[in-house]
């Protein structure tokens, strides 16, 4: 209650200023307080990653609230080849990525820009993955096996992208030399797409819900996947350098919406049978939902997005082993400087356990 001197009545125009006061000091109070009456301005980020389902947690954790719990507000930039990924996080045009590692991510990362904080998609035998796909033109002229590659061209984003690394790692277990294989730097995922369809390339590596559609669809022919050859930890979340060391609370909330998203994930959509089949619940369908809104927007696609549901740990760990095996080959074909370490960028800090070096 308000009170008076000498019982003189206070003005409408002080009632206001004081009831304005005191609302602004208990919103103040309350946005201060957990659970309080009154939002705290929720931080806004932005996210950059492909419209594959390797993306997925992303997607998930957004479209679930899963952010917004979290205070944040999350912009999702979808981009149309890794490396781009990275060089927007280290740019400072975007927070966070989702994608492959790449040439470029590592050099990037070990001039101290970027960060690997969780675990995104990994090819791992028994699990789908990365397709080896051929042309009806090649399949035709006889290219039936992974042993045919040399003599033929293959179709990838950039020179020192994951598409790169993977026929390379393929060639190192198969025993061909690599220099025999005609590689083609396409830019972006739809022009290896059209290449390989119009049989300009005999070759392409990709993501199983496009490789899915294509070979259904009689455009092309699968002769393995990546994971029964070279197994390797494929992508992660990262971010930037200054971002965890300066914005670290919201780097550590982001991590917890995308890590509870990657369960939800592994729970619906990773979960095999006694033979290794793949089995689905009740709980698939919401979340095959959720994803059909960012890779296949204008026409849902379930069984594309269930055959393109690579391996996600749900924990958001990730093998550091196996990034520093990846850097070894980068530097063996002169695509990333030789003084780059694994343990300068690899953060094991912000997810628990699971790690193979000791990072910094």
């Amino acid at each position: 209650m308000l009170s008076t001197r000498s019982g003189t009545r206070p003005s409408r125009r002080s009632l206001l200023k004081t009831i304005g006061l005191c609302g602004a000091a208990l919103a103040a109070l309350a946005s201060g307080l957990p659970g309080g009456a009154v939002a705290a301005e929720k931080t806004k980020v932005t996210v950059a990653a492909l419209a594959f389902v390797s993306s997925s947690p992303l997607f998930i954790a957004k479209d679930r609230g899963y952010y917004e719990a979290e205070g944040l507000d999350v912009d999702i930039q979808i981009f149309r080849a890794a490396q781009p990924v990275a060089v927007a996080i280290a740019s400072g045009d975007a927070d966070f990525g989702v994608t492959a590692f790449t040439a470029g991510f590592y050099n990037l990362a070990g001039k101290g820009a970027l960060k690997v904080i969780a675990g995104q998609s990994a090819e791992i035998a028994g699990q789908d993955g990365s397709a080896i796909l051929v042309s009806n033109k090649a399949w035709d002229a006889g290219f039936r096996s992974v042993d045919d590659f040399p003599g033929h061209s293959l179709a990838m984003t950039q020179t020192g992208s994951s598409f790169h690394y993977m026929i390379g790692r393929i060639a190192e277990a198969r025993g061909f030399d690599l220099s025999k294989v005609d590689l083609k730097p396409l830019q972006a995922v739809p022009n290896m797409i059209a290449a390989l369809k119009s049989g300009q390339v005999d070759a392409m590596i990709i993501v199983p819900h496009i490789a899915k559609g294509l070979v259904d669809s009689g455009a092309a022919k699968m002769i393995g996947r990546v994971a029964d050859i070279a197994p390797y930890q494929l992508g992660g979340l990262f971010t930037s350098t200054r971002n965890v060391t300066e914005h670290r609370d919201m780097v550590e909330r982001f991590v917890r919406a995308y890590v509870k998203a990657a369960a939800d994930y592994n729970a619906t959509l990773n979960q095999n049978d006694a033979k290794g089949e793949r089995v689905y619940g009740p709980d698939t369908q919401p979340v095959v939902d959720i994803i059909n809104k960012y890779v296949y927007p204008e026409k849902p696609n379930d069984a594309g997005v269930k055959a393109g549901a690579m391996y996600i740990e749900p924990a958001g760990r990730f093998d550091a082993a196996d990034i520093a095996d990846q850097l070894r080959w980068y530097k063996q074909h002169d695509l990333v400087d030789a003084d780059v370490e694994a343990a300068s960028f690899v953060d094991t800090s912000f997810v628990p356990g699971g790690f193979s070096v000791q990072a910094k």
